[in-house]
């Protein structure tokens, strides 16, 4: 049994289709009227029926108040770190802190390199996604000495100017499923963001494993690794997801639980239903059992 103790939260995953060109803002609208905490959009620059992530959730932001905002995950060849850096920190600032930052090393690869990004092999991938965090990380630490210094073959920086520092500190969650990504969360992520329909039977032991010996290798305690989850379409009556859900949670660690975003009956009877449920739940099991992780 594996609970790091963090705040139970709930997020959608709001596909950014661009007809009718406003259907993602009303949804992460009302996300936002019904409480949810976070919304995110998956990020595909080659994929023409989609509007462009990041203008889509600077629209976005604009048009809410209270809900943070994060891509799902970012892609990552073809938004140059630096830049993308810039571009987290800019909009963390004119939100008052509402951006999260959720970055992949790429699939997808045709469609990337018809664009105009560079292909590469898995374990070349890897290294690049940790060579751009440090990148990244970079840029928004303005107490650090004189020009930044970053990266490596894939990316690099020399002599960069940082700045500015974002009005919180971004997390940044990584989607990973293969050993080599999974000890890079570890080592430098802030959070593992994976999607339920993906993973194969026991890989959630499997998986937290090696981000837990890679956070112990590297220095750090596991629970600053947070455990968050795109849960798909669950079965079953409100009772039953919450039951799956709140599993989850003590059970396997995940914290942040994001759903589909795009049926707004269903989101209000997530809210209504559902996400209440897994709360009480969880903090009922905290209370008779409190976490040591």
């Amino acid at each position: 049994m594996t609970d790091y103790g963090h705040d139970i939260e709930f997020g959608t995953f709001i596909t950014p289709v661009n007809r009718p060109p406003r259907q993602a803002v009303e949804l992460a609208r009302l996300a936002e009227r019904l409480g949810f905490d976070l919304a995110t959009f998956q990020d595909h620059p080659y994929q023409p029926a989609f509007h462009d992530t990041w203008t889509l959730m600077s629209f976005i932001a604009a048009s809410t108040s209270r809900i943070r905002l994060a891509g799902n995950v970012h892609n990552l060849p073809l938004r140059q770190p630096a830049v993308l850096a810039r571009s987290i920190a800019s909009l963390d600032l004119l939100t008052g802190g509402r951006i999260e930052f959720g970055l992949g090393a790429g699939n997808f690869w045709d469609a990337i390199e018809a664009m105009g990004g560079r292909r590469l092999a898995p374990a070349d991938a890897v290294t690049a996604l940790s060579q751009a965090i440090d990148v990244i990380r970079g840029v928004w630490n303005v107490d650090g000495d004189g020009r930044l210094v970053a990266g490596g073959e894939f990316y690099r920086v020399d002599g960069a100017k940082r700045g500015p520092r974002p009005a919180h500190d971004v997390p940044i969650w990584i989607g990973a499923y293969q050993p080599r990504m999974l000890r890079l969360v570890g080592e430098k992520a802030n959070g593992w963001l994976p999607s339920l329909g993906y993973l194969k039977p026991g890989a959630f032991e499997a998986s937290n494993a090696r981000i837990d010996d890679a956070a112990h290798a590297a220095g750090r305690r596991p629970g600053e690794v947070r455990r968050l989850l795109n849960v798909g379409a669950l079965s079953g009556d409100a009772e039953q997801q919450a039951e799956t859900l709140t599993g989850f949670a003590l059970e396997h660690g995940f914290s942040v639980f994001i759903v589909p975003g795009d049926d707004p009956a269903a989101l209000e009877a997530f809210a209504a239903e559902v996400a209440p449920r897994v709360r009480e739940a969880v903090a009922a099991a905290r209370t008779s059992h409190p976490s040591t992780s």
